[in-house]
């Protein structure tokens, strides 16, 4: 039988779930130093990446969700079925909608609003004990009457459903 102290079992456990990581696709940039005023536990790590430098809107669309399943969009194919997720509905006036979408990410724990205007909305949303990101937008399209949404990690290949989840919780909030 080993007679293994618990110092050592914690290292181990600790090298295995870095060298997982990195073959993820993660590089831990550096230990947290400080917590989000919205966070309910700061990240041991940061995972965090490079900020795409592909955001925003153009004519109309968000940018398309990269081929990995770390991803979702409304304005995604209707027959990609891994990437596709419905936009949010409103019923009353499109800038009331807005700015009650405002309220709710400004709410949500880990979130972080880097860009707003009367249109857009772009968020990143930090996880609790790694710190990966994830970029979050919402194009407000009057032509179809609704808010376009597009979710997505910045590292790794999955991301466990947690887009689709955060996109849900939003809806969620949104309509009650």
């Amino acid at each position: 039988m080993y007679n293994l102290s618990p110092v050592k079992v914690l290292t181990v456990c600790f090298s295995v779930t870095l060298a997982i990581l990195c073959y993820l696709g993660a590089t831990p940039a550096a230990f947290a130093t400080e917590i989000s005023p919205n966070a309910t536990i700061a990240s041991l790590f940061s995972f965090s990446g490079e900020r795409p430098d592909n955001l925003g809107v153009t004519m109309g669309k968000l940018s398309p969700c990269p081929t990995s399943p770390n991803c979702v969009s409304s304005q995604a194919e209707a027959t990609d079925k891994k990437h596709q997720i419905e936009p949010l509905k409103y019923e009353s006036s499109a800038k009331r909608a807005f700015v009650h979408l405002k309220e709710i990410i400004e709410e949500m724990d880990n979130a972080k609003i880097i860009k707003s205007d009367a249109h857009y909305l772009y968020a990143e949303f930090t996880s609790s004990l790694m710190g990966y990101v994830d970029d979050v937008e919402f194009f407000l399209d009057r032509k179809s009457d609704v808010i376009q949404v597009r979710s997505a990690s910045r590292l790794g290949q999955s991301d466990l459903g947690v887009n689709r989840k955060r996109v849900e919780e939003i809806r969620s909030k949104f309509s009650a």
